[in-house]
């Protein structure tokens, strides 16, 4: 008799992928990437513990205050200093931009909420503890499911400073801290209407 997914030590991938209810490709992101734990067969077939599945649905549940609905603009903030969390908070519901706001406070819950719910917009800051923007970026960058989002960079450093670091992919568009708001509101807007006009093609 098959042992139903929820009741088994160790998940395959596509089983990881049906209970948090996310694409596989993102199951075996946060596998290379640490978020999940797993090990592989002599075969070479991930085996993910289902602990580290169930640990992660508890964290999702306590860290989304409002569930994105499908037809929602969405975007992701990764920042670790909480003021400025607050400030994105407080700028978008004064400016009433019509988006579903998730908020993360390092790269690595960053991962999670992005390959949660693929947001039209990621917004992160760069040096974070534990895994940084650039690490998080380059991560997204293998995620083809992100092919249409506008990945935002909000940083104290320098161009020059980035480029040190390695610098960033190609089409990500940083801003110098302080936080511009007028202007970020510009470009959300103007990507909120290139996307309904896609959704309008399909």
């Amino acid at each position: 008799m098959k042992v139903p997914a929820d009741q088994k030590e160790f998940l395959t991938s596509r089983e990881a992928a049906e209970l948090l209810g996310v694409a596989l490709s993102t199951v075996q992101l946060w596998t290379e990437n640490g978020v999940l734990r797993a090990w592989k067969t002599g075969g070479g077939h991930r085996r993910i513990v289902r602990k580290s599945v169930e640990e992660l649905l508890e964290k999702q549940h306590a860290a989304i205050e409002d569930v994105p609905t499908d037809d929602q603009f969405t975007i992701v903030v990764v920042e670790d200093d909480p003021a400025q969390l607050k400030l994105y908070r407080r700028q978008f519901s004064a400016r009433k931009l019509p988006v579903q706001l998730v908020c993360a406070n390092n790269g690595f819950d960053g991962l999670i909420q992005i390959g949660r719910y693929l947001p039209d917009v990621v917004i992160t800051d760069l040096l974070m503890p534990g895994m940084d923007g650039f690490q998080m970026i380059r991560t997204l960058n293998k995620e083809p499911e992100l092919n249409n989002s506008l990945i935002l960079v909000v940083s104290a450093l320098t161009g020059d400073e980035i480029k040190a670091r390695g610098g960033l992919s190609e089409g990500v568009t940083v801003f110098q801290k302080p936080v511009p708001f007028d202007d970020l509101e510009n470009l959300l807007r103007e990507h909120m209407v290139e996307i309904s006009s896609l959704a309008g093609e399909t």
